[in-house]
């Protein structure tokens, strides 16, 4: 007869409103186990945070495990906890069995009694203690020799929850996504954000694809670039080559952006414009050397925001600057998104997907795409933190360039 396992869990934030406290008890029960509220303290004032206490009783070790495994993915630390256990890694690039492996949520490890505040916080990376800090290390990044975290003991984590506004007006922290919601207040709500991420110090990075340079977005996107607003650009092979495409042929993907209609041979110009830069070496060297004159490539060496164009088995050339090995694509991405504080996802799902599991909760990041089940998929890949705004991406660019007061180009 098995023994059945009880321990309780604790969380603070504003737990009903960003739906924690629901997907918490949905997660208990989904996993056979049963709960009990032992106190929930609930705020009074608008922005006060919420307290759960909650006990889990569980049928089995193996529901048990399972159940903690949920709770702590939601940012729920047991109260009841001994110090870390750890474990050294005996092969490169591999983890010992039953590794810790972390969420993007703010996290602690208890070492002889003190909490260590975890450094470098990502998603799906393993804890290794050097020294007195711990940090997120990815799986391929392990070191024979470094001890990691595993199990669950000795790991606390804060929740990422907002408060959502019960006013009539839009609140962009209200979450969701709609496209009928007025365009100039969601993007005053994103300018507000940029400005403070900004004066803080931290980072503005955008991710943005193909599709801006399609609906004719790009010199829109390159004078924002231009004016110094932005700190890094992260993209794929797509955008460059189509930018490039345009600024050479006034064509994107053969089509001319001025009128729409399909160019003569125009399904030519996209490799064309590869094979241009390449004879250049590289889109640095096309600027340099007067070939390349003007769109968001052109911005991006001539204000100096750093890039990164991550490539992929479908891309054609690809350009000199595309990075084709993923694993230093990763790491260029990693390195751009160091302090950002805010991300905007333009019209790129799978870029914006692959960077969203690199930066910790407390980033905020928007996505923008005319399609709502782009906009909430990355929440659902683990990225609550992120907004969406369903519209055009070339309608807000112009008017994100409006609010911040950049002059088109």
């Amino acid at each position: 007869m098995h023994k059945s396992t009880v321990a309780t869990f604790f969380a603070k934030g504003h737990l009903i409103d960003s739906g924690l406290l629901s997907d918490a008890l949905e997660a208990v029960q989904g996993a056979g186990a049963t709960y009990k509220v032992l106190r929930m303290d609930i705020g009074t004032n608008r922005w006060d945070e919420s307290q759960l206490l909650l006990q889990v009783e569980a049928p089995d070790e193996d529901c048990f495990e399972l159940v903690r495994a949920d709770l702590m993915s939601l940012g729920l630390s047991e109260t009841e906890t001994q110090d870390a256990s750890f474990a050294t890694v005996d092969l490169d690039g591999t983890a010992p069995e039953g590794f810790y492996s972390s969420t993007n949520l703010a996290t602690e490890v208890r070492i002889d009694g003190t909490w260590v505040p975890v450094q470098n916080q990502r998603m799906d990376a393993t804890l290794v203690l050097e020294g007195d800090v711990v940090r997120c290390v990815k799986l391929r990044d392990l070191k024979v020799g470094q001890s990691l975290v595993v199990g669950y003991s000795g790991i606390r984590i804060t929740p990422y929850t907002t408060r959502k506004l019960q006013e009539g007006k839009f609140g962009f922290m209200q979450g969701g996504a709609s496209s009928e919601r007025r365009l100039p207040a969601q993007v005053a709500d994103v300018v507000q954000e940029w400005r403070r991420v900004r004066s803080e110090g931290k980072k503005v990075i955008l991710v943005a694809g193909p599709v801006v340079v399609h609906v004719g977005a790009a010199p829109v996107l390159a004078a924002i670039l231009r004016a110094g607003q932005v700190d890094g650009l992260l993209s794929g092979n797509a955008l460059a080559v189509h930018d490039i495409e345009a600024t050479l042929y006034g064509t994107s993907l053969g089509v001319e952006l001025a009128s729409g209609r399909a160019a003569v041979h125009g399904h030519m110009h996209h490799m064309r414009a590869i094979n241009t830069i390449r004879r250049c070496g590289s889109i640095e060297k096309a600027v340099e050397n007067g070939t390349l004159k003007a769109g968001v490539m052109h911005a991006c060496v001539t204000a100096k925001v750093p890039f990164c164009l991550a490539g992929s088995i479908r891309d054609d050339g690809p350009l000199p600057d595309t990075q084709m090995d993923l694993i230093a694509a990763q790491e260029a991405y990693a390195k751009i998104v160091e302090n950002a504080g805010l991300v905007v996802i333009l019209s790129s799902m799978l870029h914006g997907i692959g960077t969203g599991n690199m930066i910790p909760a407390d980033v905020m990041t928007v996505c923008v795409d005319i399609h709502p089940a782009v906009v909430s998929k990355l929440s659902d890949r683990g990225s609550a933190q992120s907004q969406g705004i369903v519209t055009d991406v070339g309608a807000f660019l112009a008017e994100l360039a409006r609010q911040l007061g950049v002059a088109a180009e």
